[in-house]
């Protein structure tokens, strides 16, 4: 196969593994990425939905200790139910919404311009989140009622919005909603998991016709270069949220927006094509 064709599905995967669980916008990233490298054909579309399911498998595997306490208990003890009951809440808003509007949202708003506006404006929202008191009522993921999941949950839903980002949402959503800072990111990662399955398994389905064996070398580096880089994307947010806030990606929203604003209004590149 092609060279560049390998070089394209490893930078698609970073990008992938390093942008899911920031609140910078993996699906943005992938947007312009996508344009950038000519990977945003109907085979590109299924590629990402593979690298998202390799990210959301860093998750299972950062938090398996968690995942198996929750397989064996969920029957019989109130803390493991109702954890599960409130993932299952959470995920409710965006799942619902996305079978109503999701092929609409596509159609509309799934393009570099539409994504940079988006960066711009989460990247204000962050910043505004970050200066206002920030009061704790939940410390960890245990203690969160299905009130505070809903809550979530609906702040999720507004990621339907490419470059928005699901993690943003939520994460700045958790700290609006009163949960401490590794809350709000931990019920992030673990809403990520029905999330990005459901999605997964929904767009598969769709789409299943498009799928040939010749592409399960590319799916499988795809898959395995995401896996890495979100396993080493987690780890490193878990230390950096211990000491810092969510400026730095704020900023780092409206920057990208404005270049890809820019770079379109003077013609380096055509972002309509």
């Amino acid at each position: 196969m092609d060279l560049v064709i390998w070089i394209k599905v490893i930078i698609l995967g970073a990008v992938e593994g390093l942008t899911e669980f920031l609140p910078i916008s993996s699906t943005g990233h992938l947007i312009v990425a996508g344009q950038l490298l000519g990977f945003n054909d109907e085979k590109g579309k299924i590629f990402e939905i593979v690298i998202q399911t390799g990210a959301m498998f860093a998750i299972v595997w950062e938090y398996r200790v968690k995942f198996a306490h929750l397989l064996l208990n969920v029957t019989h003890e109130r803390r493991a139910q109702q954890f599960v009951v409130n993932l299952f809440i959470a995920f409710l808003p965006a799942a619902v919404l996305g079978l109503l509007f999701g092929k609409y949202i596509k159609a509309a708003l799934f393009n570099p311009v539409a994504v940079a506006i988006a960066f711009i404006v989460g990247g204000f929202i962050i910043l505004w989140a970050e200066k206002r008191q920030h009061t704790v009522t939940v410390e960890s993921v245990d203690d969160m009622s299905w009130r505070d999941a809903l809550k979530v949950g609906c702040a999720q839903a507004l990621a339907l919005i490419p470059g928005t980002s699901r993690s943003g949402a939520t994460i700045i959503g958790g700290l609006f909603f009163g949960l401490s800072r590794r809350a709000a990111t931990e019920f992030s990662f673990f809403l990520a998991v029905p999330t990005l399955m459901a999605a997964g398994a929904y767009d598969l389905l769709k789409n299943r016709a498009l799928f040939s064996a010749s592409d399960l070398g590319i799916f499988a580096v795809g898959m395995i270069v995401s896996f890495v880089c979100a396993f080493a994307c987690v780890r490193w947010l878990l230390r950096y949220i211990a000491t810092h806030d969510f400026t730095i990606f704020a900023w780092y929203r409206i920057a990208f927006g404005l270049v890809v604003l820019a770079t379109g209004h003077f013609g380096v590149v055509n972002w309509h094509a």
